[in-house]
């Protein structure tokens, strides 16, 4: 994976063309085909003055394979040392003046495969801007400053504090990030027409968690396949309200989303895992090895045998 502090290239005054830095954690992953992270956090120096910043980079080389990146750099959060210890100051909420605790920069890298970000436009009859980046049909690379807004934010901040480990992280992270690249998508063309979101009842708080929550239940489905009426049952609204609402607030389908997650760590589970087909297609409740081989291969473009060969 490349080293990072490159969304700064642009201004040569920041610490990282010649200050001096101290880096607090480094977290990473790579799944050959589809996205990759890395999170870098670094100690804030009091001497900085660093604001929150995205980028939004689209590669299409005439040589090479295209890829899309986010980056990302959060300022202000705040880095404890002995978060898996047990701290007596953190028990008593006496945190003000802790050593052990200090502000930070955090940098978060996202990097989406072609192959991965086709899925997206497949089959789509209409063309639009996003479907010509997602799609990689637009053919100038270009870069594009992403502003941090609220939803984007909150995304982050998920995916840096989230507690998760192992195969329940690999499920977060990954629903996680394709949120991410839901609003910085948004974000790249510009704020909804006038008169906001098509679904009036989402103008409730309420309805949105009733949305947010079906989202999480399909997570916790992973392996246990849900229908629509068993979540709108779990999540109290009725099936059209529950439908409509996944589509405006995620921009896919809930079979989609479900389907995507289910087929993303079924690929986790082959590569990272080295789990066998069989194993796999049983933990992810499918009826046959033959069932589970299909779809994985509708959705990925590979037979699981041929990703394991990899």
């Amino acid at each position: 994976m490349t080293q990072f502090p490159d969304i700064w290239s642009a201004d040569p005054q920041d610490p990282f063309f010649g200050g001096e830095t101290d880096l607090l954690s480094r977290r990473e992953k790579q799944i050959p085909g589809t996205w990759e992270y890395q999170i870098l956090r670094y100690r804030m120096h009091p001497q900085w003055s660093i604001e929150d910043r995205g980028q939004l980079v689209y590669h299409h080389p005439e040589k090479a394979k295209p890829y899309l990146e986010l980056k990302y750099c959060i300022a202000g959060n705040t880095y404890c040392r002995e978060k898996d210890a047990e701290c007596d100051q953190c028990k008593m909420l006496e945190t003000k003046g802790c050593d052990a605790r200090m502000p930070t920069v955090d940098l978060l890298q996202f990097r989406f495969e072609a192959a991965h970000l086709s899925q997206y436009v497949k089959g789509r009859k209409q063309s639009h801007f996003t479907d010509d980046i997602l799609g990689f049909r637009h053919k100038q690379s270009f870069s594009q400053p992403l502003f941090i807004c609220g939803k984007i934010r909150s995304s982050l901040e998920a995916i840096m504090n989230n507690r998760y480990t192992d195969t329940l992280e690999n499920i977060f992270i990954n629903a996680q990030t394709q949120i991410l690249l839901l609003y910085s998508m948004d974000c790249l063309v510009g704020d909804r027409p006038e008169g906001g979101s098509g679904c009036k009842f989402l103008s409730n708080d309420a309805d949105r968690e009733k949305i947010s929550k079906a989202r999480e239940i399909l997570l916790q489905h992973i392996g246990d396949p849900i229908t629509i009426r068993e979540l709108s049952r779990k999540v109290a609204i009725n099936e059209c309200y529950l439908k409509k609402g996944f589509k405006e607030m995620f921009g896919t389908t809930i079979f989609d989303f479900y389907q995507n997650q289910r087929m993303e760590h079924a690929r986790y589970l082959l590569y990272e895992k080295g789990l066998s087909v069989s194993e796999v297609s049983h933990l992810l409740g499918y009826s046959s090895i033959s069932h589970f081989s299909t779809a994985f291969k509708k959705h990925t473009g590979l037979k699981p045998c041929e990703l394991l060969m990899r």
